[in-house]
This record gives C-alpha cells, sequence and structure tokens, in this order.
C-alpha cells in the first residue's frame, strides 16, 4: 500500500523504519531522505509505527 503519494513511501517503508527505530512520522521521512510535502500520510504513518512498536 502506498502511505505518502507525494513521496512514493509505501507502508513497508514506514515499517522497516520504525523498525530501525523511528518513532514519528517525521523521523521516518528523514530516514528515507525524503521531507513531508502536503502531511494528509502522517496519521496512518503514525498507526503503523504505532503498531510495530507495540508488535517489538
Amino acid at each position: 500500500m502506498v502511505v505518502c503519494v507525494c513521496n512514493a513511501i509505501r507502508e513497508s517503508d514506514v515499517r522497516q523504519c520504525a523498525r530501525g527505530g523511528c518513532l514519528t512520522p517525521c523521523q521516518a521521512f528523514r530516514s528515507l531522505g525524503r521531507t513531508p510535502k502536503c502531511g494528509q500520510c502522517a496519521s496512518v504513518a503514525r498507526t503503523i509505527i504505532n503498531e510495530e512498536r507495540a508488535a517489538a
């Protein structure tokens, strides 16, 4: 699933960032070398990160 259309970030990218220690969507963007644009994806990215943290 595409999480961020503006930056072509997929769900698997966000999950990998969370497993790598990213705690926020902004940290995930930085770790992928991208910057947030419209912000529509932040809540979905945050949910994915929280799911990964809960499963760890």
